[in-house]
C-alpha cells in the first residue's frame, strides 16, 4: 500500500469535497481500523488522503478516536506531512472566535491517550518543538496571503473530553501559559512525531472558553456556537489548507523524520 499519498489531513468532514474524483481505502492495522474509509485524490499534481477524525457520522467523542490506527493508517500508504485542523475554544480575549492560530505548543491534560511505544522497544521522543517548522512557515505565509486573522504562535491545552472545562480549570490553563484549549491535538502530533510524520495544526478559534465568562457579557459556549462558528469559517480554512498543500515541496527540509530516528532506543 505505500506511496498512495504523500500528504494526509485529519479533520472535519466538510474536506469531503476537496476532490472531484476520490478513491476509497479501507484499512486495517495492527491497532485496529482508522476512524473511517480513508479518501484519496490529487490536489496540485500531489496525493493527498483525507481522514475524518470522528468518522463520517461524527460516531467518535474525542476520548475514543482510535488515535493509533489513524497515524498508522496514514502511514502505511505513504503519507509523510499531515495537515491537522482543529476547532478550539479561546483562552485569552485577544483570540477571538474567527481566528487561525498556527499552534506552535501543547500542554496535555488528557490522562488515557497512548504511544506507539509501550514495549519491548522504547522511544523517548523529543518534544520540545512538537510542530513541524517547515509546514509551520508555509501556513504563516499563506494564511497571511489570503488575509486571514492568524496568529503566528499559540500553546493550545488538551483536555480528555468529551466535556467542556469548569470555570476554575480554563482560568487554571490561561494562567500556567495556554491561548486556546481542545480535546484531539494530542496525541495526534506525538504520534505522527514517533513515526517520522511532519504534523502541522491550524487551529480556528469557535468559541470563549469558560475562564473568559467572568465578569464579562460574553455568553457561555455552547455546542450550537461552536459548530457555527466552524461551519461559517469552513470555505477560509479549506482555502488555507489548499494553499498549505500547493506550496508544500516534495522533499521535506525539516528534521522530523529524524527526530523520531533518534529517539529510538536500540
Amino acid at each position: 500500500m505505500q506511496n498512495k499519498a504523500e500528504i494526509g489531513i485529519i479533520g472535519g468532514t466538510g474536506f469531503y469535497d476537496f476532490f472531484q474524483e476520490g478513491e476509497e481505502l479501507e484499512i486495517n492495522t495492527k491497532f485496529g481500523s482508522p476512524s473511517d474509509k480513508i479518501v484519496i485524490g490529487n490536489l496540485f499534481g500531489k496525493k493527498v488522503a483525507f481522514l475524518p477524525r470522528h468518522g463520517k457520522k461524527h460516531h467518535f467523542p474525542p476520548h475514543q478516536i482510535p488515535y493509533k490506527a489513524n497515524i498508522l493508517s496514514l502511514k502505511e500508504i505513504g503519507v509523510e506531512r499531515i495537515i491537522g485542523p482543529t476547532a478550539v475554544g479561546s483562552l485569552k480575549k485577544d483570540f477571538n472566535p474567527g481566528d487561525f492560530v498556527i499552534c506552535d505548543q501543547f500542554i496535555d491534560f488528557t490522562k488515557r491517550r497512548d504511544s506507539f511505544f509501550n514495549g519491548p522497544q522504547i522511544c523517548h521522543i523529543e518534544m520540545a518543538y512538537p510542530y513541524c517548522k517547515e509546514l509551520r512557515k508555509i501556513a504563516l505565509n499563506e494564511a497571511r496571503e489570503i488575509g486571514l486573522k492568524t496568529h503566528s504562535k499559540g500553546t493550545v491545552v488538551i483536555i480528555e473530553g468529551p466535556r467542556f472545562s469548569t470555570l476554575a480549570e480554563s482560568q487554571h490553563f490561561s494562567k500556567i501559559g495556554g491561548d486556546v484549549v481542545n480535546m484531539t491535538q494530542y496525541p495526534e502530533v506525538v504520534l505522527a512525531s514517533e513515526l517520522g510524520i511532519c504534523y502541522l495544526n491550524i487551529s480556528l478559534v469557535t468559541d470563549y472558553d469558560a475562564g473568559i465568562y467572568e465578569g464579562s457579557n460574553i455568553s457561555p459556549v455552547s455546542v450550537e456556537d461552536v459548530l457555527d462558528n466552524f461551519n461559517r469559517n469552513m470555505d477560509s480554512l479549506k482555502k488555507l489548507v489548499s494553499a498549505i498543500i500547493k506550496e508544500t515541496p516534495e522533499r521535506r527540509g525539516c528534521d522530523c523524520k529524524e527526530k523520531s530516528i533518534r529517539a529510538l532506543i536500540k
